[in-house]
Formats: structure tokens, sequence, C-alpha cells
């Protein structure tokens, strides 16, 4: 199978209408009884089919999650602390794909989705690694209801830090600043329209899950009015950028506003200049060495921690 399609390929797994699967035996695993299918040719000629029309559609990879979402749009967790968080957040599982060995760490997880009626696929690891063409180290897969993204007016009204990832593409950098928000006392994340999707599968197994623990959503339009929108909610836009009248971080966290709002581009080429020229303040962090800037992920966690709410304290666990 083309690499390309093989997130898709999983589609298969979560909508019946666009997979032709026909039931082989049927076993008794660990005291439940599975269905055994067999995914046809035909169907992976659909989901190919239906891959190519979106990527017509849509040539940023969005077009299956805007097409369908909320109504039918999902999302995949990879691993068994992953899809624990995800369904401990409340997300809904469309189904499961594993090894057999994942059935008895996950036992009562396959418990709860035999009595819900929700499919269990189970096979080797090469036919898994077939299937979705990457080796599935971690044993289990679910495909995940994709919940509804909540209005950004709601995630602001009771926030003090705020992360703005505009239009980082990569997903391991992504999902690296999820982790570091949520280590770090951020309260909401917002994501700019040509940024990378959060709940991603790379994305969310780099988050190790905690993209559900920080409420997030996507900012549109933006730059137009984002800035403005947050700063009529209370907040200081601080956007990091290598420019001359940049102040450092250091002076900004010897004296850091109530309300602040981060701002971190895209990489290589950071913000925007519209973004830039919009913020309350541009924030530079100090570099020896010849070196002008970090990956945006290690900026990242490198200014929450030094913005980290007093909270937090200096040990890094929350002060009574």
């Amino acid at each position: 199978m083309n690499r390309a399609l093989a997130p898709y390929a999983l589609l298969l797994l979560a909508t019946p209408a666009l997979a032709t699967v026909s039931p082989a035996t049927d076993s008794a695993l660990h005291g439940y009884v599975l269905g055994r299918y067999a995914f046809t040719s035909d169907s992976l000629a659909e989901a190919s089919r239906y891959y190519d029309a979106a990527q017509h559609q849509d040539p940023d990879h969005v077009a299956l999650r805007r097409r369908t979402e909320p109504e039918r749009g999902l999302y995949v967790a990879e691993s068994e602390k992953v899809i624990r968080r995800a369904l401990a957040v409340g997300h809904r599982p469309r189904s499961f794909l594993m090894a057999e060995r994942w059935l008895t760490d996950l036992a009562d997880v396959v418990a709860d989705a035999r009595e819900g009626g929700i499919p269990i696929y189970v096979g080797e690891h090469d036919v898994i690694e077939a299937l979705t063409g990457f080796h599935l180290h971690r044993g289990a897969l679910a495909a995940m209801q994709r919940p509804i993204l909540p209005a950004v007016g709601d995630l602001l009204t009771n926030a003090r830090r705020v992360l703005v990832l505009e239009d980082i593409v990569d997903h391991t950098n992504v999902g690296a600043c999820f982790r570091s928000a949520a280590a770090l006392g951020v309260d909401a994340v917002l994501v700019t329209p040509r940024c990378a999707d959060p709940l991603y599968r790379r994305a969310v197994r780099v988050s190790m899950g905690t993209v559900f623990q920080v409420p997030w959503t996507r900012i549109e339009p933006w730059p137009c009015g984002g800035p403005e929108l947050l700063r009529e909610h209370g907040f200081t836009v601080a956007a990091f950028a290598l420019t001359d009248a940049a102040t450092t971080l250091d002076d900004l966290a010897s004296d850091p506003p109530d309300r602040l709002a981060l701002v971190l581009g895209t990489e290589g080429d950071g913000l925007t200049r519209h973004t830039i020229a919009a913020a309350d303040l541009a924030v530079r962090i100090p570099m020896a060495g010849g070196v002008d800037s970090l990956n945006v992920a290690a900026a990242c966690a490198v200014a929450l921690w030094a913005l980290r709410p007093s909270a937090l304290g200096t040990s890094g666990a929350p002060t009574v």
C-alpha cells in the first residue's frame, strides 16, 4: 500500500460505507467473541478513491476532517496510554485494531467496547503493518470520533496563559508543543487555519495524549482579527520573533502580564510580518554560540517554563 494512503486506510475501520469487510472465522479470545475480518481489494480501492478525492479538493490534507467533522470526523489514537487518555476525557471510539497480545492489556477497554457493540479487529503484526503502512510497535490503534471544537471566546473567558501556534506544519512539533503546554500551566491552545492537525496520529502520540488534556480550538480568521480578539479578552499578545525591537524573554518573565498570549510561528520562516506588527510586543530568547534560534518545539518549552504561572512554583509541582 502507498504510505501516503496509510493513515486514511484506517477509514475502513470506522466508516462502514467505505469498507467492504467480510467476516471470516469467529474466535473466542480471553472470554470475548471477536469477529475476524478480511479487508478486500475492493474496499482498499474505495478508500484510495476517497483519499484521492479529498486530496483534489484540499491539497492541505485536511479535507477528510473538514468534510465530515463533526458528524463523521475521526482521528486515530495509537498506543494503550493514548487510547486510555482519550477515553478518560470522554472521546467516543468507533473501532479498535490491535495485535492479539493487547487483548489482555486492554481487557477492560475491550469489555466496554464489546458491551457497546464497537468493533474490535484483531490481526498479526505483519498484517496490521500491511494495512496501515507503518510498524505498529505500540500494538493498538483506535479510530475515535472527533469531538466538536469549542468557540474561541469560551476558551479565553477564564484563561490566563494562552499558546497560539501559527502555521506549524510538522506534526511532531505540534505534539511537543502540546506536551509542554500541558506540563507548564497553559490554559488553552489556539491553532491557526494552516497549522497541522493536533489530532493527527503522530501529533497525538508525540504529545503522549496531552492533546486531550489542554483545551484547544482553531482560531479563524488569522492573523486578521486574531490578535485583536485576544486583546478584547484582556490578553497581552507576545510574538516570538527575531526582530531588532524584540525584548528578551528574561525581561518579559521578570514582570509578566496577568493574561498573556504567546504566539509561535512556523518552522523556518517563523511568524508572518502581519502577526508581528499586530502583536503588543516581540520577544526573543537570548542565544549564545552563534545560534540565532531554537527549534519551535524547544523554544516553546523554554518560553512556557520562563513564563509559567506562579502556582507552578520552581519545582514544577503546583503549590498550595
